[in-house]
């Protein structure tokens, strides 16, 4: 079965296998007559990046790449995107690849006309508001996994290298002007990848569809999204080149992307510091402080996961949901505890106090305190 379409929302989407031949004609069409794509190093020379470039080449766009871009993008990483942006005398950005390589693009777009430092535009209040629109380029996205969402995103979570922390960086801007979704782009994703990002996916579903504010259109894709997961994720793990459950799977990855405009919660707010402190794979975090998360916020959303479990054809309400998602971990090989992630409890106080001063934590169900962030990580990390 082939799966083709053309969304406006949340904004111009070219969805289908193969669609990656069209990038040039959507780079002229909004503008861009020397694009600078950016993505992360591991991706820098393979074959799907290095075609992406020869189909700008031969547009006559020419085939500059800007690839220093960290698992876990900082500001070092943007200093030097932006330097290369200027100089090279670029007006558009390609962010290409996963949730480090788009991010970081989307960033180097927007910082590209900025006088004042990125932090100064964090994603609190109406700091946005503090930017020059005139001098934000445009982009295009081109995912090349299924799991952050971030071409249908208006942020990027850029790390502070000296704090290591994680900052959410806001701006409507932010939004690509035209996202290719091509899944043929995901099949030589790693095992290990498609896991980890088919997780975020699935935690980033969750975690819209449980919090508690008011957004009926994200609850519903946040709804479809975990159905989507659910039926599509084990596919393609065991099978790379099931290009029906890549498809799925990357309109799973958009739509939790476009369901957390309702709010995340703890599982990110736990998986954030982890990450910055010590750089390990965001959804493969997320999946990992998934289960005692749920067991935390149960008093709160127990009714709303029965409701979910009964869409998602999952018996027996929340406790069925609960035992889904250890099966789904299992099934995948997820990491029971983040020790196994080489992570001790040696910094548990720094992290649960980055923790609930992290943005994601406002939107849990339950107020994230201090206390409860320890008590988390202790059982996140290891078995007592």
């Amino acid at each position: 079965m082939s799966i083709t379409a053309n969304w406006s929302y949340p904004t111009a989407v070219k969805f289908g296998a193969g669609r990656v031949k069209e990038l040039a004609d959507h780079c002229k069409a909004v503008g861009m007559k020397r694009p600078l794509l950016v993505t992360d190093r591991g991706l820098a020379p393979m074959a799907i990046t290095q075609n992406a470039l020869d189909i700008l080449d031969a547009a006559g766009l020419g085939r500059v790449i800007f690839a220093d871009v960290d698992a876990n993008p900082n500001e070092k990483n943007l200093e030097a995107g932006v330097k290369v942006f200027r100089d090279g005398g670029h007006d558009g950005v390609v962010a290409f690849g996963g949730g480090s390589g788009l991010d970081l693009g989307k960033a180097v777009a927007f910082m590209a006309g900025q006088t004042r430092p990125i932090w100064d535009f964090e994603d609190i209040g109406d700091w946005w508001t503090r930017a020059s629109v005139e001098g934000i380029a445009p982009i295009v996205a081109v995912p090349t996994t299924a799991g952050t969402g971030s071409e249908v995103g208006r942020a990027s979570v850029i790390t502070n290298s000296d704090t290591h922390t994680k900052k959410v960086i806001f701006h409507p801007k932010f939004l690509p002007a035209v996202t290719i979704c091509d899944p043929e782009l995901t099949v030589g994703m790693p095992r290990v990848i498609t896991v980890g990002t088919g997780m975020d996916a699935f935690a980033h579903c969750l975690e819209a569809y449980s919090s508690p504010f008011y957004h009926p259109m994200s609850q519903g894709i946040a709804l479809e999204g975990m159905r989507l997961v659910k039926e599509n994720l084990p596919r393609a793990v065991k099978d790379g080149s099931d290009i029906e459950a890549r498809s799925h799977m990357m309109s799973a990855a958009a739509m939790g992307a476009v369901a957390f405009q309702k709010g995340l919660g703890a599982i990110h707010s736990l998986s954030h510091p982890v990450g910055a402190i010590y750089n390990t794979h965001h959804g493969m975090t997320n999946a990992v402080v998934m289960p005692p998360v749920l067991r935390f916020n149960r008093p709160a959303v127990e009714e709303k996961l029965a409701q979910a479990a009964a869409y998602l054809g999952i018996a027996g309400g929340f406790d069925g949901f609960y035992d889904f998602v250890l099966g789904l971990r299992e099934e995948l090989g997820v990491p029971d505890k983040l020790a196994q992630l080489g992570i001790g409890t040696d910094r548990i106080d720094e992290m649960a106090a980055m923790a609930i001063v992290d943005p994601t934590a406002g939107g849990n169900p339950i107020e994230l305190t201090l206390h409860a962030a320890k008590k988390l990580f202790a059982e996140c990390i290891q078995t007592p």
